[in-house]
């Protein structure tokens, strides 16, 4: 049985889930904006990524029969002046979201509550591949970002992203 700590902790991810989609938003309107339509997709499809991790949220809890209450979601406070400043904040926010997961998870471990357990190691994974995907971006635009040439393929690159839903199954 979850219990009302780690409950408390799974109900607040709901909502910093929903901000990390409100950030990725704010990101890709800042790359529509600066004509670099590749990474604004990029973003766009991560803002979606992020609500379904919301919903898988959402809906454990409500499979587990415990109560989701929802809570306003902060605007972004990231002040992004160039290209490189929005992709630090992807990595520094996925870093602070893994923060999040691991601590649901150790209070989970103390509870001895399995089942959550099990439901949060999907997300362990995923958050190694959210970091793993955002040093990629970090380093590509190091190498790529300062020529035009290179900067308009990895425009192009990043424009080729689709959306797959997660494949959690609760």
């Amino acid at each position: 049985m979850v219990q009302p700590k780690v409950h408390e902790l799974l109900n607040q991810q709901i909502n910093k889930e929903l901000y990390s989609a409100y950030l990725y938003l704010d990101i890709s309107n800042y790359f529509k904006a600066a004509g670099l339509d590749g990474f604004a997709n990029w973003y766009m499809v991560q803002a979606q990524e992020e609500r379904d991790h919301a919903m898988l949220f959402y809906t454990y809890l409500q499979n587990e029969n415990m109560t989701v209450t929802l809570e306003a979601i902060d605007k972004p406070d990231k002040v992004i002046k160039e290209h490189m400043d929005a992709l630090k904040a992807g990595l520094e926010h996925e870093q602070y979201v893994t923060s999040l997961i691991n601590d649901i998870y150790a209070a989970a471990y103390d509870d001895r509550d399995f089942r959550t357990m099990q439901f949060l190691d999907w997300f362990v994974k995923e958050q190694g591949e959210e970091e793993t995907n955002a040093n990629d971006l970090i380093t590509k635009m190091e190498l790529f970002g300062g020529d035009a040439k290179g900067l308009y393929m990895l425009n192009q690159e990043l424009a080729a992203r689709v959306y797959s839903a997660p494949s959690l199954v609760l």
